[in-house]
């Protein structure tokens, strides 16, 4: 991500550093989202506590976004946004078809709460970065997550699996424009369903972890600092 924005705001435009924006840039959203959705699913009692939190998060970070230099003026949420509003798509689906499931939910609601969800995924799509894409990866990445991480030796499991890992590809498949771009996103994300799928257990503990406080100030910060670069260089003079 940090390496994405270095090359689009802030490095000269002569150097050609487009390459790096498509390729180790793209690897930056699906790992957000696949963090997101693992957390959403596994390591909290609350997903929508925590979508909130992401907000929290994209609501510091949307000045400095909004000072990037863009091709268009159309206004865009940051990409907390779509991950807060991803996550509680997801976790409000997964708990609707649990409630109908235990019958404490009717067909009807299920409709209606479905409909609703639907209505909302598109108006926001309009607004946030990765746009309608990215926030149906998050779902997506959730559902494929759940069947792989409840994956038994018999082979109609298995299928089921593999099965309910296509349409998190096939979405990521389609959030870039150039094929580099697409073929970096799509594997991540394989590599991420692989390590859902018990690939994890094969990689060793991380011995540095950053300081949780420095993690949750990096995305509005590092924009910050880029937005006081071009303010002082004289690139938002205009």
């Amino acid at each position: 991500m940090t390496v994405d924005h270095l090359t689009r705001y802030v490095l000269p435009g002569d150097w050609d550093l487009s390459w790096a924006g498509s390729s180790i840039g793209r690897i930056a959203f699906p790992l957000f989202a696949a963090m997101v959705a693992w957390h959403g699913l596994f390591n909290t009692r609350n997903p929508l506590r925590y979508s909130r939190r992401i907000l929290v998060i994209g609501l510091v970070a949307q000045l400095p976004y909004m000072l990037m230099p863009r091709a268009s003026d159309d206004f865009i949420l940051n990409v907390c946004f779509t991950l807060a509003c991803g996550l509680a798509l997801g976790a409000l689906v997964r708990q609707g078809w649990q409630h109908y499931q235990q019958q404490t939910l009717g067909l009807a609601w299920l409709m209606l709460g479905a409909a609703v969800g639907i209505t909302v995924w598109y108006l926001l799509g309009f607004w946030v970065e990765y746009g309608h894409n990215g926030l149906l990866l998050i779902p997506l990445l959730m559902f494929a997550m759940q069947a792989l991480n409840e994956t038994r030796d018999a082979l109609k499991s298995r299928l089921w699996a593999g099965l309910a890992a296509f349409p998190a590809l096939w979405i990521a498949g389609q959030m870039n424009a150039s094929d580099m771009a697409k073929s970096f996103t799509v594997g991540t994300c394989v590599v991420i369903l692989m390590l859902a799928a018990g690939a994890a257990q094969r990689v060793p503990p991380v011995v540095l972890a950053m300081p949780r406080r420095l993690w949750l100030a990096w995305y509005p910060g590092h924009f910050a600092l880029i937005a006081l670069w071009l303010l002082l260089s004289g690139q938002l003079a205009g």
